[in-house]
């Protein structure tokens, strides 16, 4: 469970694309080891947030700190960052030319200059970790979407990083391909892997989550215990959001 130690603090952070208000005053605090999943309607603010807290999306007004430090602007300390912030997109961003043991030890050698054995050992360790050790050496393209997400997740885990942030990760996959790919990240989950998961997936936020955050019109309107949330929402917004997708 949590340790009440913050590794991600958002305090009063605004975002604008001109005149759209994506995030309206939003503060949240994400402890070490805690598993923070978001949801809302499309639209809500939900990706930028999660963009915003490794500088994809820099922020209009407020402050993001990562351990204990503000978000660097540019540069050295940014790339530092990342590397210490795992990223998970809807799309997989493999290297199409190289194998995916490749694209895993890739990151580890160039950015943090661990020797190419090392970074092989632990690659392969991560792969087989995601259940796909018997795919090293195939190329992105000769692999299912699933694998591939489970690729990601393997080479953002590959860099050590203190975090991780999934941001919509199962949306662009087949649906009998989204639950080998939430089995992978709630065992990182249960590991104690810091997490903040914007996802559509409300069982992977029943189950997984610490704390299910709630967003619409780039407010964050509550947050909750999943038990809580889901049995009992308070605001209307979300009463109607569950509603919709509780039902088919």
């Amino acid at each position: 469970m949590t340790t009440g130690d913050p590794l991600i603090v958002l305090d009063g952070v605004h975002k604008w694309f001109g005149p759209l208000h994506v995030l309206d005053d939003v503060s949240l605090s994400v402890d070490r080891g805690e598993v923070v999943v978001v949801i809302g309607p499309s639209g809500s603010g939900k990706s930028t947030l999660c963009r915003a807290i490794n500088r994809l999306e820099p922020i209009n007004e407020g402050t993001i700190t990562f351990d204990g430090q503000p978000l660097p602007a540019e540069g050295k300390p940014l790339a530092k960052l990342r590397s210490e912030v795992g990223m998970v997109f809807q799309s997989f961003n493999l290297f199409a030319h190289k194998t995916i043991l490749e694209n895993v030890t890739l990151g580890p050698v160039k950015v943090r200059k661990e020797k190419p054995a090392a970074a092989r050992e632990r690659g392969l360790a991560l792969l087989d970790r995601v259940g796909i050790a018997n795919q090293a050496d195939k190329y992105p393209a000769q692999l299912s979407g699933g694998q591939q997400q489970r690729v990601a997740i393997a080479r953002a885990l590959a860099m050590q990083p203190k975090a991780m942030l999934f941001d919509e990760p199962t949306s662009a996959l087949d649906p009998e391909m989204v639950g080998e790919v939430l089995d992978v990240m709630t065992s990182l989950a249960r590991d104690g892997m810091t997490m903040v998961v914007v996802t559509h997936e409300m069982g992977f936020a029943r189950h997984a989550a610490n704390r299910v955050v709630f967003m619409a019109d780039g407010k964050l309107v509550e947050e909750a215990a999943p038990a809580e949330f889901f049995a009992n929402p308070r605001s209307d917004r979300a009463k109607d959001f569950l509603s919709k997708i509780l039902t088919h």
